[in-house]
């Protein structure tokens, strides 16, 4: 089976996803397929307008479009980028995919790819990583904020909502003719956890299957000697580690994160936390509130890491946190965490109950209730032997359900279902 992925992401290292897309293809030719990925780029050394360009990437054949925009015009070009459509016909009519998966292509592949997909005799398979068949952004009015304690669940999106929160940038009738096109277009519709089911279904948008999301284990962890250096270098010895990594943005909670260390510091003196991401988001954005909650010197910025020094911060948490705001899709870092057997406390907006389980592998709490969320953090800082069985317990959950290969063989399944959908022989 030859299959093609669609992604405005080529990079493994800028998000989780992509990653995953990559390993994905790699346990595909492991299991004697074909895989390649379409994608866009923004430098017009690597692609021409209008052409083609080609690299390979972990071992995958990559196509590079070009495609570089205003993203104010997103709700517009995102429906049929016009810089997409002759170079996406190229690579169909060349490649011949049996199966078309598409991935993240809400800014510039588009959807008129899955169009053009379906017209060329593929099998399309969709698979939501997000909101964006129906938001124009991360998903953060569904709960009423702060005001309601994060308590509602209004996931349908409305005009009187999306209006007011997107000014110019909303576009007439965007989600209909979305829907239009995943109707018509895509043979099996896939998301990454019940939940984003349960919210894209609310928007009139048909759902067949969750495939939830998964990594490659690593086949070893750092060394303990390589944990104890990269530990010294941040000025960590002696002290437990909170941990935060990903991307660094308010809905992602990084500002309730910063209370409940404030609220958690006179009991644990020697509590410090590490925030893996960007220095100069972190430095432009949340180094104030902490010198304003006078928690600045127990916070620790490492910058973004990658390679053995990710792994490394992974290893010296005591405990791993993920209070985001916003609708969390699954949430990959809690897999990553729990690969270092780390009792992961996880937000209750969206996915990660799903990945985490409450008082076994971790906690989930509302971050909007800074008390709680951080005695669920505290209860593992306090009890270390309650810590190392949460921490046991994830590994074997990651191990026994959120491999690369459980994945692969669930999405070939849905392959098989395109292909018969657009009556071709399975297989």
């Amino acid at each position: 089976m030859r299959v093609l992925f669609l992604n405005d992401l080529s990079d493994p290292r800028i998000g989780s996803s992509v990653r995953q897309m990559y390993e994905h293809a790699a346990a595909l030719r492991r299991a004697g397929h074909e895989a390649a990925i379409v994608t866009a780029t923004q430098d017009p050394k690597l692609a021409a307008p209008g052409a083609v360009a080609r690299s390979e990437i972990e071992g995958t054949p990559v196509f590079h479009i070009l495609s570089d925009y205003d993203p104010r015009w997103r709700g517009w070009v995102s429906l049929d980028n016009p810089r997409v459509r002759g170079p996406m016909a190229r690579i169909l009519a060349d490649y011949q995919p049996d199966v078309v998966h598409s991935h993240l292509i809400h800014t510039h592949l588009g959807y008129a790819s899955l169009t053009a997909a379906r017209k060329s005799g593929a099998g399309v398979v969709f698979t939501a990583h997000d909101v964006m068949t129906f938001c124009y952004q991360k998903l953060t009015c569904f709960h009423g904020g702060e005001a309601e304690g994060g308590l509602l669940r209004d996931y349908q999106a409305r005009a009187q909502k999306c209006i007011p929160c997107q000014r110019l940038r909303f576009r007439p009738g965007r989600n209909t003719l979305i829907r239009r096109v995943l109707a018509r277009d895509v043979h099996r519709f896939t998301v990454v956890s019940d939940e984003l089911g349960r919210a894209i279904g609310a928007n009139g948008i048909t759902v067949h299957r969750t495939v939830h999301n998964a990594i490659e284990p690593k086949p070893e962890l750092p060394p303990a000697e390589a944990v104890a250096a990269f530990r010294k270098k941040l000025g960590l010895e002696g002290m437990q580690v909170l941990a935060i990594g990903g991307r660094l943005h308010e809905q992602k909670g990084v500002l309730q994160l910063l209370r409940m260390l404030a609220h958690l510091a006179p009991e644990f003196q020697r509590l410090r936390l590490i925030v893996m991401g960007k220095r100069d988001i972190y430095d432009g954005e949340f180094a104030h509130a902490a010198r304003e909650l006078r928690v600045a010197d127990r916070v620790v910025p490492t910058g973004w890491l990658d390679g053995e020094e990710l792994q490394c911060a992974y290893a010296l948490a005591d405990v791993f946190v993920t209070p985001s705001i916003c609708f969390d899709t699954f949430g990959l870092v809690n897999l990553e965490a729990m690969q270092h057997q780390k009792p992961v406390v996880a937000t209750v907006f969206g996915g990660s109950q799903e990945v985490v389980v409450d008082g076994v592998t971790g906690a989930i709490a509302n971050p909007f209730d800074v008390p709680a969320y951080a005695e669920a953090i505290a209860r593992y800082l306090r009890d270390p032997e309650l810590s190392r069985r949460a921490g046991e317990a994830g590994r074997s959950r990651l191990f026994q359900r959120f491999t690369v290969d459980r994945l692969a063989a669930e999405f070939l399944e849905e392959y098989d279902l395109a292909l018969a959908a657009a009556g071709r022989v399975p297989g």
